[in-house]
């Protein structure tokens, strides 16, 4: 009798057992579990931890609540200034609502790629090049807020979505390049002429404040010909102009005229005798004789 007690404690200590390793579920930190009975939700959401269901009754299924990281194949489209390019995104989501990610939509994963692929489709068409390229932090609002608005109604709550690149045509790359060129061209010629101006501009305050000055003039050469013998040459033209020989002019002060030693005085001169005497006439010439024949 006691032994019949005794294998009946056992087998029921069995089937306990048995029913306990069946029974027991052991749901992780990052994940919910959720319990279908005969494919009817039943109950609130398991938390983390051991839980117990029914055998062969219930099935849990643990839905994992980390972030998920799913890369957007690169999308080819056409944008709205007529540029064929193609981009490529990261979708960062997880699940808020672990009975509705399961009851909602087959496969929330795969419902979240095809829904990012035809939004950035879409903001490709909708946006410019230039948008593309400089403005993304707007375009990933935009793109987010796209994907957010049906992924809510999963479960499921877009964290963050952005453009990992864009790539470009060839030409077009040449095409854009060049123009950086010619802008950057554009703006150093800018600056040059700027400079050339307010150079000017100095050199015109600088030679008015020398007119009235004109030792400055001389000053800055000596400074010229320093700075010039500081290079060591072993020859040194040294140009006089002629703003310095009208200075040194200037600064002479002129000596009046010299006075004439005194001397004896000059000695009369003698009076000049006439030698032309009186005029006399010239006697009138006589023909020869044949002649006069």
């Amino acid at each position: 009798m006691i032994e019949d007690i005794l294998l009946a404690v056992a087998g029921a200590a069995a089937a306990a057992a048995v029913y306990v390793g069946a029974a027991a579920r052991v749901v992780k930190q990052y994940e919910r579990g959720v319990v279908f009975r005969f494919g009817r939700l039943r109950g609130e959401v398991r938390p983390p931890g051991f839980t117990m269901i029914v055998p062969a009754v219930d099935r849990l299924h643990k839905v994992n609540m980390q972030i998920v990281t799913m890369p957007v194949p690169a999308q080819e489209g056409i944008t709205r200034d007529n540029v064929t390019v193609r981009v490529d995104a990261v979708v960062y989501f997880k699940v808020v609502d672990a009975a509705e990610a399961l009851v909602r939509v087959e496969d929330y994963k795969f419902a979240v790629s095809q829904m990012a692929q035809t939004s950035l489709r879409s903001i490709i068409g909708k946006s410019d090049l230039d948008d593309l390229l400089s403005n993304r932090e707007k375009l990933n609002q935009g793109l987010e807020l796209m994907l957010d608005s049906p992924a809510i109604g999963w479960g499921v709550q877009i964290d963050r979505v952005e453009i990992k690149d864009v790539s470009l045509p060839e030409t077009m790359k040449r095409s854009m390049a060049r123009q950086a060129e010619a802008d950057r061209e554009r703006r150093a010629r800018l600056i040059n002429a700027d400079a050339e101006l307010q150079a000017s501009k100095k050199l015109a305050e600088a030679a008015h404040q020398m007119a009235e000055a004109p030792s400055a003039l001389q000053l800055r050469l000596l400074q010229t010909v320093m700075a010039v013998a500081a290079e060591k040459n072993s020859t040194l033209v040294l140009p006089i102009p002629v703003e310095l020989l009208r200075f040194l002019e200037r600064a002479t002060p002129e000596a009046p005229p010299a006075a004439a030693p005194p001397g004896p005085a000059p000695e009369p001169l003698p009076p000049v005798e006439d030698l032309t005497g009186p005029s006399v006439d010239p006697a009138p010439r006589t023909p020869p004789p044949d002649m006069a024949a």
